[in-house]
């Protein structure tokens, strides 16, 4: 009798299941990584320390978060959160992502109204613009590698990624009809090569 080869990606990213502490302390400390945006920090720790999902089960959570209103990465806590321990996980790990944030977002927004003009300050907020820029453009590579993977066709997979890009970022068209065109092509795309 043999036994079927289940393919890597449809593995269980991890064998133990995050209850509402896990992910509330999990996602508090996602927050605390980054400044100007979380996502390099929340791939890192979901996919590769955590492994609670794998990285196609990750860009899957992403990509619809994408299509919801709100912050994405609250989207993403949620949604993990929701998949781990229901109503109370997704609670615990939005919680997680907005609290400690919170707290020192109000803090820093009282300094910056008395020290703003500083232009030390002033230099170190733009350093830490491009380092936001090196690690969003990194976690971007490191997302669409699975989708590059041999055995699939990568062709498709490159032309829908760079009709993307050629719409939102060349054209500046809004996400929202850029969606609405490359989501359908791309749904009937995967239903014809299914058949």
């Amino acid at each position: 009798m043999t036994t079927p080869v289940v393919p890597p990606d449809s593995l269980p990213a991890s064998p133990t299941t995050p209850g509402p502490a896990a992910l509330f302390f999990g996602f508090s400390r996602i927050a605390m990584s980054g400044f100007g945006g979380v996502l390099p920090f929340a791939y890192r720790a979901v996919v590769e320390q955590r492994k609670w999902l794998t990285p196609v089960e990750f860009t899957e959570k992403l990509a619809a978060s994408q299509l919801l209103p709100g912050p994405t990465i609250c989207n993403v806590a949620l949604m993990i959160g929701a998949h781990f321990a229901g109503l109370r996980g997704a609670a615990a790990a939005l919680a997680g992502m907005i609290t400690g944030p919170f707290l020192i977002v109000m803090s820093l927004g009282m300094l910056y109204q008395r020290y703003g003009e500083l232009p030390l300050i002033r230099a170190g907020l733009s350093g830490m613009t491009a380092v936001a820029v090196g690690l969003i453009a990194s976690t971007a590579i490191k997302m669409s590698l699975p989708l590059l993977k041999p055995g699939k066709s990568r062709i498709p997979n490159i032309a829908f990624a760079l009709l993307g890009f050629v719409g939102m970022g060349l054209l500046k068209l809004p996400m929202f009809e850029v969606i609405a065109v490359l989501a359908p092509l791309c749904i009937g795309y995967a239903y014809w090569k299914g058949r």
